[in-house]
């Protein structure tokens, strides 16, 4: 006989989402990433690192296949081949640093081994990142601003592909329907992010023709350990406000009673749409 396990809701519901019946604090999701970040930036760094050593092989082994980088960047047609083949090869393990964020915003630990725990559903990652690049292009093609709308609307796609299990198109409507009624307060707080990355890049362009260049190099690296790992722990505060986790539990207590919405149901142990906790 299956054990019981306890299934608890953290966080907002697809219901709720759908409503706009959430709220963006900005301040406390910057204050709670930033406390996540200095906890457990590890696993995102090393996850990341490996994802982006794979794009560099695999971009050199595809452009030197199409005779060389000069000719790539020469081609548009060719350039649109890398960058498909490049995404295909680098966004499941993406995927998986994505739920490092997810996963540190409801109290859960993370190790580097979970940047592959995702890889069954690496084709509808893929099909995402797919979608959702070609959307927000063609919004930055036309305007300016239905790009950004678009690239803040569609920020928490992946999770919702892998978390709940959604197919990609399920995934991108919901998303744009669900983050279209806090766009302001989203767009402001990824902003700030993004504030944050031109100031690391400030000590490069202040020493770039000196002897220091090195050094403004190092202290852009190293603000990055902190900036990269806290986006996706932002990510994943969003996530869990907005769309919920469903953690499965043999003991709720595990999980900080200010985290845990107030329904909790009964389920056997094989269901496989919850995280375990």
């Amino acid at each position: 006989m299956p054990e019981k396990i306890t299934v608890v809701q953290v966080g907002g519901n697809i219901e709720s989402a759908l409503k706009g019946d959430y709220q963006i604090d900005v301040k406390a999701i910057l204050s709670e990433s930033w406390q996540q970040t200095l906890k457990s930036r590890l696993a995102i760094n090393l996850g990341l690192l490996f994802a982006l050593v794979l794009g560099v092989l695999v971009s050199f082994l595809v452009s030197h296949y199409l005779g060389g980088i000069e000719v790539v960047l020469a081609d548009p047609e060719a350039s649109m081949l890398l960058n498909v083949i490049v995404t295909i090869a680098v966004w499941p393990f993406v995927g998986g640093v994505e739920m490092m964020g997810v996963l540190h915003a409801v109290g859960m630990k993370t190790d580097v081994k979970m940047t592959f725990a995702f890889l069954q559903r690496a084709s509808w990652v893929v099909l995402c990142a797919l979608f959702t690049s070609v959307l927000i292009s063609l919004g930055f093609q036309l305007l300016v601003l239905p790009g950004v709308f678009l690239a803040v609307t569609l920020s928490l796609t992946i999770p919702l592909v892998i978390e709940k299990k959604m197919t990609p198109m399920k995934a991108i409507i919901l998303s744009i329907k669900a983050l279209r009624f806090k766009f302001l307060s989203l767009f402001f707080l990824y902003f700030i992010l993004f504030l944050s990355l031109v100031i690391l890049f400030i000590p490069i362009a202040l020493l770039l023709e000196s002897n220091f260049a090195p050094l403004g190099v190092m202290i852009f690296l190293f603000g990055m350990t902190f900036l990269t790992p806290m986006f996706y722990n932002v990510k994943g505060i969003l996530y869990r406000e907005i769309f919920g986790v469903n953690l499965a539990t043999n003991n709720p207590a595990d999980i900080p009673l200010s985290l845990t919405a107030a329904n909790t149901e009964k389920l056997n142990s094989d269901s496989d749409d919850t995280f375990s906790a």
